[in-house]
């Protein structure tokens, strides 16, 4: 892999929006959270749990929450809003040439859904508010209610 490809990928990727409300649904199951962050998640290929974590971590302390002067001060963890994680293997696709996008940054199913489940885990442990996740491997309809809008897209070196 030349350098400036291995710069551009092996980077998890989290699309993180502030929402007034969510709601995933897969056939006839649905999870949903009340105001809080609706998390896309892509998880590429060299992805490790050290770099999930230190992006969970920062997710959960990402200051894009009102304060009462209106301005972004606050965080998840100091709101207590809800979590809803998406896994999204097409958030990490290259995209940078041609008309149809590259999954090959894309982790194998395999590594994704272990480390989508241990950050899971890690917010089952770190955060204290709702926490909703979506069905890994699934097709899944998402609603939301994007509150501002306010969107970002994080990403952390592996």
């Amino acid at each position: 892999m030349s350098p400036q490809f291995k710069d551009w990928f092996e980077q998890m990727r989290a699309l993180l929006q502030r929402v007034a409300w969510a709601r995933v649904e897969a056939g006839s199951r649905a999870a949903a959270i009340g105001p809080g962050l609706l998390v896309l998640l892509g998880i590429e290929r060299g992805d490790e749990v050290p770099a999930a974590e230190s992006l969970a971590r920062r997710l959960l302390d990402y200051r894009i929450f009102a304060d009462d002067q209106g301005r972004m001060t606050r965080s998840l963890a100091q709101t207590g809003g809800g979590l809803m994680l998406i896994p999204q293997f097409t958030l990490v696709a290259d995209t940078r040439k041609g008309l149809r996008p590259n999954f090959g940054p894309a982790a194998p199913p395999a590594q994704a859904r272990e480390l989508y489940q241990h950050l899971l885990d890690r917010f089952r442990q770190w955060h204290d508010g709702e926490l909703a996740e979506g069905f890994f491997g699934e097709h899944m309809q998402v609603h939301l209610v994007n509150d501002g809008p306010v969107s970002f897209v994080l990403e952390s070196r592996s």
